[in-house]
């Protein structure tokens, strides 16, 4: 694994021991337990990091706080969650080769060149973010087109989605790919001329991914140093962990003992197996002052549709003969739901395609008669829905956890992939909250960058850094400034059943907050767009500060 050096930002939990904090003078806005927005112009944090008074102008503030910060009259908004995110992904995205902002074929390979000249001890170059469609290849990359930069070592590429791998002939000769090797259920080997191609579609990727050297335990704990650093720096100061390993939790749970986990982490088990292994029977208790908390579990039923996994109703606009894959049969999801539920884990679904959100609806709705109490179960992503489905979200209480980053990076994509009558239900953000779905936002990182503003600055414009397309796409389904600030906070937390110590900045609920330059509930799109933390607050303690 790359080493970097280490910079001087402190992650250690030094909870203050002041009596009380006053945060002053600052234009303050928080939603309220039932999503109403509440403004305020000064904050008092108790001793045990937890907001204890909302403060108006005309409010006597405390005559001798501990401690007191001017705010200077800019904005202060509660902390923004992810609610879906991976953050050892985005932690080895730092150490590893990032291939997400190359713009050709030809630009990946100079970089794949460059990488592998600068790491000369490393057995396999490792990396991810690698995007035919950004590239306008017209054709997945193969093999051929990585040996002819790196010959003599193993390569091996995540999909900019981690639904595809791309790997050069002695990757697949280490991890003893052949013609006669068959695609496993729920995955594809793409061949060319009777052989492997070189990329390897969601399950197909475990037989390479199984030869490649794994990390340390002092990688795994760098990459979350790193990963918390990022996050701070976005403003992200809570983030659901889709996909969680025994390993990764080891690693959470050294920081935490050692103090050095600053971002509260909400856990989903990667598989039923991981999250019996890590929590036992039944969810953790939260641990490390609400820090960290295994809540449920993630289960994948089809792929991305960048690779063509999604699972769709109708075979793809772009490939006729093709629907995608479903990675779960109906009973499969259904037994791994129940397991799950009888033990009270929280169940979040993958599901990207129109036939893949109907399987999970109708799971949900055959368990829902026989399972009691508050299951909220989520569908992750849930980008392509049939208009016909939309209203069975809110019938069955569904959270839908969406990431508003992916509508304008897929769009192009997601045209030609789809073609024009089935972008009707794509990244139906409003017709899922008029049919009265909660919507948790996140990013998805690293498959998208966690910066939170890019997202809201999305859902309220449907439209991409460079503003385009004029007007948004498909604007009709752009949501309110108060709707994005509830996904990204108040039921972000709710999905993860949080909502009683973080999502809001009410009285009494846990102290993470952000100052900003901007009012993001005044400010257009393009400005919110380039907001960025000027500090960053967990339970009443000033993580992040940016340098001026």
């Amino acid at each position: 694994m790359k080493r970097l050096a280490l910079t001087a930002l402190a992650l250690a939990i030094a909870a203050p021991a002041h009596a009380d904090t006053l945060v002053d003078n600052v234009n303050g806005i928080t939603l309220d337990a039932d999503g109403k927005l509440v403004r305020f112009t000064g904050l008092v944090i108790g001793s045990d990091g937890k907001v204890k008074q909302l403060l108006d102008r005309k409010d006597k503030r405390p005559e001798r706080p501990d401690f007191k910060e001017d705010g200077k009259g800019r904005t202060l908004i509660p902390g923004l969650i992810d609610a879906h995110g991976h953050v050892m992904g985005l932690g080895f995205s730092l150490m590893l080769l990032d291939l997400s902002d190359t713009n050709s074929l030809e630009e990946a390979q100079a970089a794949i060149r460059k990488y592998a000249a600068e790491n000369p001890e490393m057995p396999w170059i490792i990396g991810r973010g690698w995007n035919q469609e950004k590239w306008d290849l017209g054709r997945f990359p193969t093999a051929a087109d990585l040996d002819a930069v790196v010959p003599d070592r193993a390569v091996w590429l995540e999909r900019v989605d981690g639904h595809a791998g791309w790997a050069n002939t002695a990757a697949m000769t280490a991890a003893k790919v052949t013609a006669a090797s068959k695609s496993p259920e729920g995955g594809r080997i793409e061949m060319a001329a009777g052989k492997p191609s070189g990329v390897f579609v969601d399950a197909a990727m475990s037989l390479v991914d199984k030869a490649k050297p794994k990390p340390l335990a002092r990688d795994v704990d760098r990459a979350l140093y790193l990963a918390q650093q990022k996050l701070l720096e976005q403003g992200i100061t809570t983030i659901a962990d889709m996909g969680t390993t025994i390993e990764e939790w080891q690693a959470y749970r050294r920081a935490g003992d050692k103090k050095q986990l600053a971002v509260r982490i909400i856990s989903y088990g990667g598989d039923i197996d991981n999250m019996a292994l890590i929590a036992g029977g039944e969810p953790t208790p939260w641990l490390y002052e609400d820090r960290l908390r295994m809540v449920g579990v993630k289960l994948y039923l089809d792929g991305a549709l960048g690779s063509r996994g999604a699972w769709l109703k109708a075979p793809y606009s772009d490939a006729p003969g093709q629907k995608g894959l479903p990675l779960l049969t109906p009973a499969q999801l259904r037994n791994k739901m129940v397991r799950a539920s009888m033990d009270k884990f929280q169940v979040a679904i993958h599901a990207i395609g129109d036939a893949a959100n109907a399987e999970a609806l109708s799971a949900i709705e055959d368990l829902s008669r026989d399972l009691p109490g508050e299951r909220r179960w989520r569908i992750e992503h849930a980008q392509v829905i049939d208009p016909v489905d939309i209203p069975r979200f809110g019938q069955s209480k569904v959270i839908a956890s969406m990431q508003p980053v992916h509508q304008t990076s897929d769009r192009l994509m997601a045209e030609a992939r789809l073609g024009p009558e089935r972008l009707k239900g794509a990244y139906a953000w409003r017709s899922l909250s008029a049919a009265g779905t909660r919507l948790a936002f996140g990013s998805d990182v690293p498959v998208e960058s966690a910066n939170p503003f890019a997202g809201i600055a999305a859902a309220i414009s449907r439209t991409d850094a460079a503003g385009q397309p004029f007007g948004g796409w498909r604007p009709e389904e752009a949501v309110n400034r108060e709707t994005a600030l509830d996904g990204f906070t108040r039921t972000a937390a709710y999905a993860g059943f949080a909502e009683d110590r973080i999502g809001t900045l009410m009285p009494g609920m846990r102290a993470d907050f952000l100052i900003v330059e901007t009012d993001p509930m005044l400010a257009g799109p393009d400005e919110i767009r380039r907001m960025v933390p000027l500090e960053t607050w967990i339970g009443g303690y000033r993580y992040y500060k940016r340098k001026e």
